[in-house]
């Protein structure tokens, strides 16, 4: 009998690293892909981005909407609810034999929460990363906790899993999936890109994603206007490339004060509510800096020789290439931090999130795990002295 793997995926950057994983679970002869889609995937708000995943040739199992059109807190939480449930009437249904899951979103974490207390083990992606600035950060140390397979993307991530008491048997340390892409899918030249992007191309290029610093709620709003301060100052040569912020809670509050702005810049600034994976990269690859908080400035930009300006606390504790410039998130450091990245030479940046062959050992192990009954059982493996 095949085994059956389930895959959730509930939003675009995280559907993007997830992309040739299931390429290679589709392809292998003794695997039953289910695919479920949830979160801003089914938003039209979002970009309805589940459009994507099917034009991918990707078969989706299941559908589970959860998220409510409210970016408060409690929307949040209740978006939470809404998926445990959702997700638990799907894992009734289909029966899989294990889900791979992948990062810290909300999301992801209800559907960890739902395949715990059904007795389902979790292959979990991206475990022991760090992200001080948010509250996914929590979320995913809490999702390392339920999961039983670890596919981490560097020896710092394998250590901290090994802290939190996971089996060293059971920790992969796999690379960034995010990398793949790059290696697997051939990017847009110039051209294609100013013809998707409906606009040319200007003599600088910034790429500009700045998503909801959720653990400083009072001061994020503060932040996104010094980004925008910052941006009214550079040069009008420079084409400024927005893609909207994610649901987090204060998302929709940040998206419209973006869209005005941008209208009041039309001559140089864009909104996309969505790129897609392909376009996005390709964008990166010609564009002088990506500029913000998400953390495709951490992963994918450095194997393209792109210089990253990380703001503020959101991605703290990541790993960092030497193309990444921190900055505080005031108006000044911004500005300059962006005048550094345009003139920054990246071409001999090395990425320390693997080799783009991440895909094929995270599927290699799946098919290779033992039957589920023998993954659930858990103890906590300890690291030194326990009296030291």
């Amino acid at each position: 009998m095949n085994r059956r793997i389930c895959v959730v995926t509930g939003s675009r950057a995280e559907y993007g690293l997830l992309r040739w994983i299931l390429s290679d679970l589709r392809a292998a002869v003794d695997v039953d892909l289910q695919l479920v889609v949830t979160g801003m995937h089914l938003s039209p708000e979002f970009g309805g981005t589940v459009g994507e995943i099917e034009r991918d040739g990707f078969s989706i199992t299941r559908r589970v909407d959860s998220l409510l059109s409210s970016g408060t807190p409690g929307g949040i939480a209740k978006s939470i609810g809404l998926g445990v449930i959702g997700m638990s009437d799907v894992l009734e249904d289909l029966k899989p034999d294990i889900v791979l899951i992948l990062g810290d979103r909300f999301e992801i974490f209800a559907a960890a929460q739902a395949c715990l207390v059904h007795n389902i083990p979790i292959a979990h992606i991206a475990g022991g990363d760090t992200t001080e600035g948010a509250i996914d950060e929590a979320m995913r140390h809490a999702i390392t906790k339920m999961a039983h397979v670890h596919f981490v993307t560097n020896a710092e991530s394998a250590h901290r899993v090994r802290q939190l008491g996971e089996d060293p048997s059971r920790i992969y340390e796999v690379g960034s999936p995010g990398l793949d892409h790059l290696r697997r899918q051939p990017l847009l030249d110039r051209s294609a890109v100013e013809s998707r992007l409906g606009a040319r191309l200007g003599e600088k290029n910034l790429l500009i994603t700045f998503h909801p610093v959720t653990l400083e709620a009072a001061h994020g709003e503060a932040q996104f206007a010094a980004l925008l301060d910052a941006l009214d100052m550079l040069d009008d040569d420079t084409a400024l490339w927005f893609t909207h912020p994610n649901a987090d809670a204060g998302g929709r509050t940040m998206a419209a004060k973006l869209k005005a702005w941008v209208q009041a810049h039309p001559n140089r600034a864009r909104l996309y509510t969505s790129l897609g994976q392909s376009l996005y990269l390709s964008l990166m690859a010609q564009v002088d800096a990506v500029v913000g908080n998400s953390s495709s400035g951490l992963y994918e930009a450095p194997s393209l020789g792109v210089a990253t300006v990380d703001i503020g606390d959101r991605q703290r504790g990541r790993l960092a290439a030497t193309s990444v410039l921190h900055c505080a998130p005031d108006c000044n450091a911004i500005r300059e931090a962006i005048a550094r990245a345009i003139q920054l030479d990246c071409s001999g940046t090395k990425s320390p999130y693997g080799d783009g062959h991440s895909s094929e050992r995270i599927v290699e192990v799946l098919r290779a795990l033992p039957p589920a009954m023998e993954l659930i059982g858990k103890r906590f493996h300890m690291i030194g002295n326990a009296d030291a």
